[in-house]
């Protein structure tokens, strides 16, 4: 009797920790087949100090490209233009030329040499063989939006309540009251060095997995873009996240037109803290004269 009280005691110990291993695994692996397939098949790209360069690169313009198609679209298409935020203003090629003209000459001057000067001084990026968890991987991408936020929503401030800073570096990002997608990098050299510095370093300062660090660049390129693609669709993330938590591209076309407003990039805190917060309205969209200023 008191062996077999023994061996199902074993035997239901032992069930037990194959089920706590089996629950852990399967909440473990989520990630792991998508990252052993980038670990087999691009293993080389994936370690080269030029992906995560190639990577940003290569997700905003596809984005821009998107967003200019649905721009030259909207006049003659009902369905896409219900959705801008100014559907009597249009984008005009010379908007387009003028700002991807600055967008390249930026890429060449500052992005291509940085790029060039981590290809050559910067080692390859160490791949861990095991994927990061899907908490590790969501709490990262948060803890990066999180600190980034609080970066950018300073400099912002900073750089409106300074004049110098503002006249120097960041009224070039100004000229256009009403923001389209390729206005997210029609900007000084300085300002695009600091917002792709801190994109880089905060997942470091975190310490996340390479998974984590990437997907946070691609989310903070949508995002960026998506602020100023001048677009209010159902799917945009600021109609996803609820009690206005997120600012979006209605508040960041109500910063173009009100410029001591909404300095966040991501939520809508540290607006609301510093009484900087402000609501878009018809009203105000209507009001624009010019798309310049």
């Amino acid at each position: 009797m008191r062996t077999g009280r023994l061996l199902r005691s074993e035997a239901l110990s032992w069930m037990s920790e194959v089920d706590n291993v089996t629950g852990g695994q399967s909440g473990d692996l989520v990630l792991q087949p998508i990252w052993d397939y980038l670990h087999q098949n691009h293993h080389d790209f994936l370690r080269s100090p030029l992906f995560p360069v190639a990577l940003s690169i290569t997700t905003y313009f596809l984005l821009v490209g998107l967003y200019t198609v649905l721009d030259l679209l909207a006049p003659s298409w009902p369905c896409i233009n219900r959705y801008r935020l100014h559907p009597d203003r249009l984008v005009t090629w010379p908007n387009i030329w003028t700002t991807l003209g600055v967008t390249v000459y930026n890429h060449l001057l500052y992005i291509f040499p940085a790029a060039v000067a981590q290809w050559l001084w910067r080692p390859p990026t160490p791949l861990p063989r095991e994927a990061p968890t899907l908490w590790s991987f969501s709490l990262g991408i948060l803890g990066c939006m999180v600190v980034f936020d609080f970066q950018y929503y300073l400099w912002h401030l900073l750089h409106h309540r300074v004049p110098w800073l503002y006249r120097t570096f960041h009224a070039v990002h100004h000229q256009y009251n009403q923001p389209f997608s390729l206005v997210t990098q029609y900007l000084s050299g300085w300002e695009l060095f600091s917002v792709g510095f801190w994109a880089t370093v905060d997942p470091i300062l975190l310490q996340c997995h390479c998974l984590t660090t990437w997907a946070f660049m691609v989310f903070n390129v949508y995002v960026s873009t998506e602020d100023h693609c001048g677009y209010d669709f159902p799917w945009s993330m600021h109609n996803l996240v609820p009690f206005g938590l997120w600012g979006g591209a209605p508040k960041h076309d109500a910063h173009h037109q009100r410029p001591g407003t909404n300095f966040a990039p991501f939520f809508s805190h540290w607006d609301w803290l510093g009484g900087t917060h402000s609501v878009p309205t018809v009203s105000s969209f209507l009001s624009l004269l010019s798309p310049t200023g």
